[in-house]
């Protein structure tokens, strides 16, 4: 299913995959499940459709990252008290499927937040203009996704730096957040490393829709309807064909509630 299908086997799927939620939730955070080898692409000259002389490069930088008053260090959601929620996708896997994701978000009128894994951007560094120039959220999943709270003080803060430096030379920003890899939560010592490179909050999520390990689209689709709320802010991997498939139900679903799909940034604003 790709989203293309008619409109009642649409309805079909989704009543399917919203009629239950799951009982158990399985580990939180990234995994390798679904990662897919790509020759690397070669970056465009500045003023070129890919290089960074569009809007959103160096000399005209891309958002950077914002502090918010009152909100914590670590963000896992946004205010409850309107219909609003972010779509926010790991960075990594077959540009191809991140393409039509993107969009599949932009015909909805949805916008998304891409945390980008910097050595995806190196194999793939059109996607960072291509995310942006839809209108989306773009920022920093670490440098080489290791489990990075297990990681000692200087190599948590390269793993950081790493990816934000790409953000830059890419975009002339370092993104506009940044998200611990293989942890829905960042560990004090990584809070604290995070704001060091430059990012006054931790995004974070209090929705996993488990898409890097559950079988199925009504499975992906189920999770996530079933804890859909105000505020809340969903993690999905860019790279799953089960993601691509569910998105559009999820939207359906979303608009159904009276929700819109927004940023993160949005969402905190």
């Amino acid at each position: 299913m790709n989203g293309r299908g008619t409109v009642t086997d649409r309805r079909t799927v989704l009543r399917a995959a919203t009629g239950t939620a799951l009982l158990a939730a399985g580990p939180a955070g990234c995994a390798d499940a679904g990662r897919t080898a790509h020759a690397p692409e070669r970056p465009g000259p500045a003023g070129s459709p890919s290089g960074a002389g569009r809007a959103g490069g160096p000399d005209r930088p891309a958002p950077a990252p914002r502090r918010f008053p009152g909100q914590p260090v670590q963000i896992d959601h946004g205010p409850r008290n309107r219909p609003q929620v972010a779509l926010t996708f790991h960075g990594e896997g077959d540009p191809a499927l991140a393409g039509r994701i993107l969009a599949d978000a932009e015909r909805a009128g949805a916008r998304l937040t891409v945390l980008a894994v910097g050595t995806w951007l190196d194999a793939h560094p059109r996607m960072a203009r291509r995310i942006l120039d839809g209108g989306h959220d773009l920022g920093n999943h670490t440098q080489s996704h290791l489990d990075i709270n297990a990681l000692g003080e200087d190599q948590a803060y390269a793993e950081i730096t790493g990816c934000a430096e790409r953000l830059r030379r890419l975009t002339g920003s370092i993104g506009t957040w940044f998200r611990p890899s293989r942890s829905r939560y960042a560990t004090p010592l990584v809070q604290d490393l995070a704001r060091r490179a430059g990012y006054p909050h931790v995004l974070a999520h209090d929705v996993d829709s488990l898409d890097a390990t559950a079988t199925g689209v009504a499975a992906v689709t189920r999770k996530v309807a079933g804890e859909l709320r105000d505020g809340a802010v969903v993690s999905l991997h860019l790279g799953r064909p089960d993601t691509v498939a569910a998105l559009p139900l999820l939207l359906t679903e979303i608009a159904r509630r009276r929700l819109r799909a927004v940023t993160a940034t949005e969402l905190l604003s």
